[in-house]
């Protein structure tokens, strides 16, 4: 009998004590190394203000071990939305822009953004490189001529009304030069 209690509770601490599913069913998540607010956001299909609100973080700046809500309630993240539609309702405001364009493979650069979004691997992603300032970093935003892309990255010389878009060649770039356009910033 006592042989049966050890292994059930042996047992029942693997399976309960430290596992994901634990952290899951908790609506909590335990950081990782390597982990970004926008990544945990995408996984969770929710925003990086969400979970910055509901943690009472006043930066984007994670730690491994850190544990997150990832839920506003007791219930578990919602699904998905649905693609947005071609000429969106659900705009927050426009703002008229500079735009130029960036690649991630130049000399010397990473690939990654400020918001650990892997570009190398992922040559086909909509990011755009903004001022934290003027539009936060995880917005939704509709860019004529790129199409609906996410705020992900920031650089040294994107102050202001400016914009940097994410294209997945050199020459992509250079084809779009610099353009004033007028950016729709999504709900």
């Amino acid at each position: 009998m006592k042989k049966f209690i050890i292994t059930a509770v042996a047992a029942f601490s693997i399976l309960f004590g430290t596992s994901n599913f634990a952290s899951a069913a908790s609506n909590v998540y335990v950081v990782k190394s390597g982990d970004s607010l926008y990544k945990i956001a995408r996984m969770y299909k929710t925003s990086v203000s969400n979970i910055k609100k509901w943690n009472n973080l006043r930066t984007d700046i994670i730690y491994p071990n850190q544990r997150l809500r990832v839920s506003g309630s007791s219930t578990p993240a919602r699904p998905a939305a649905k693609p947005t539609p071609k000429k969106p309702s659900n705009v927050a405001r426009t703002l008229t822009v500079s735009a130029s364009a960036y690649t991630a493979n130049c000399r010397g650069c990473s690939g990654i953004t400020a918001t650990g979004f892997n570009l190398k691997k992922n040559p086909n992603a909509k990011v755009i490189s903004v001022d934290p300032r003027v539009i936060k970093l995880g917005t939704r935003v509709y860019v004529p001529g790129y199409g609906y892309a996410v705020a992900a990255d920031k650089g040294g010389h994107i102050k202001g009304n400016r914009i940097d878009l994410f294209m997945s060649s050199h020459q992509r770039a250079i084809n779009w030069g610099r353009k004033t356009v007028t950016i729709q910033i999504l709900k």
